[in-house]
């Protein structure tokens, strides 16, 4: 009997693990299901650019898998019993021997009065097209004010004022802007800032937002558009299950990325607690989501096999920030995220981060560039296996 592996979410940890497993495991041996909501995917790190009216390339998910032995799923995961080993779907049930949940993230509203109600988000498809609408109808001279200092909000508040020259465009963050950066990285920001004539409003908690403004701890910030980047907030389906998960709603995994509660779970991205180096938790972002999805991918396809397990290590090399198209900022930082002295930045910082945006979506579609690919077939004593 082919042994059921099916995978929630097809974002970038998803889809790269489906593929890889592909290619890990004798095809006969396996089936792989990859469910996902919606028949494209979606490059999340450009949605600020969809937003501000570019038109980003169609990636239909089934030319991706094509070839891989990926099943696609077109479905909307509605529930899933980690105990009897089942997925609900709209209209349908999915068994399965061995799960990886990558369900992901989506905008957090951090229960701020008025902001599910009045504020915009670009954490999904959906978000930064409405976002997109909403910009066109706005008049020469309104604001467009932007709460978050992070990544995020760094790329949306500069993109938006570079397409929209004609809009006031304002950052609100709880801290001095970019204060994670190097000094030559924080220098080259407020440079950009300055030169897009982005207003930022420092030291200022968000206590709610209204039709018409943003109110802070210093004092009202006017807003016709205001649009919310303050992290983000794990898919809720996890927390209805008996997996064992943090205290924000990710399911705590081991070093391969394994359930610690529930041994035929995996989680990989956004969905995962997992530790990197200096036993930090690793952030929620791209530059997490394909590590995790490899490091997962070859230990289910270890324990399966009977086959090596991964040891490479989670880590961290650069932060990687567009500033509008013609500027960026590549942050370099520890293994565990934080800023060192070195820093790209300008034109060439731009084309460095394109390359990077390019590369994530490519990696998609061929999960072992550069690796053997080798199919192996299932032994009967794998799955109790673990790590050497």
């Amino acid at each position: 009997m082919q042994h059921r592996i099916v995978v929630l979410g097809a974002g970038y940890a998803g889809t790269m693990a489906a593929g890889r497993l592909a290619r890990r495991i004798r095809r006969e041996d396996v089936t792989i299901t990859l469910v996902n909501a919606h028949p494209d995917f979606v490059e999340r790190v450009r949605l600020h650019q969809l937003a501000t009216g570019q038109d980003l390339k169609p990636r239909p998910l089934s030319e991706m898998l094509k070839g891989t032995g990926v099943d696609l799923r077109i479905a909307q995961v509605t529930a899933v019993d980690v105990d009897r080993k089942t997925v609900t779907l709209t209209g349908s049930e999915l068994p399965y021997d061995t799960l990886v949940y990558a369900l992901g993230s989506g905008w957090n509203p951090q229960g701020v009065p008025g902001t599910d109600e009045h504020a915009y988000e670009i954490a999904s498809r959906p978000g930064a097209l409405r976002l997109r609408d909403r910009l066109t109808r706005l008049g020469a001279g309104q604001t467009v004010t932007v709460v978050g200092g992070g990544l995020t909000g760094l790329e949306a508040a500069t993109e938006i004022a570079e397409s929209r020259p004609d809009l006031d465009v304002a950052l609100v963050t709880r801290g001095d802007l970019g204060d994670w950066l190097s000094p030559k990285g924080r220098a080259h920001l407020r440079k950009v800032f300055g030169k897009l004539g982005i207003t930022v409003h420092e030291h200022a908690a968000v206590t709610a937002v209204e039709p018409t403004r943003v109110i802070t701890s210093g004092g009202p910030v006017p807003a016709a558009v205001t649009l919310w980047t303050t992290g983000f907030a794990v898919h809720p389906i996890a927390a209805s299950t008996t997996l064992k998960l943090g205290d924000n709603g990710q399911i705590v995994v081991d070093e391969t990325m394994r359930s610690v509660s529930h041994p035929d779970v995996y989680a990989v991205g956004d969905a995962a607690l997992a530790m990197g180096a200096g036993n930090k938790p690793l952030r929620m972002s791209c530059a997490s989501g394909g590590p995790t999805a490899w490091q997962a991918a070859d230990s289910i396809a270890a324990r399966l096999t009977g086959g090596k397990f991964p040891n490479a290590p989670l880590r961290y090399f650069n932060q990687c920030i567009s500033l509008g198209r013609k500027e960026g900022l590549i942050q370099y930082v520890t293994a565990d995220d934080r800023a060192v002295r070195a820093a790209l930045t300008g034109r060439f910082a731009a084309v460095y981060k394109e390359l990077i945006c390019k590369g994530a979506a490519w990696n998609v579609a061929n999960p072992t560039f550069g690796l053997p690919v080798r199919r192996r077939p299932l032994t009967t004593t794998s799955t109790a296996q673990s790590p050497a």
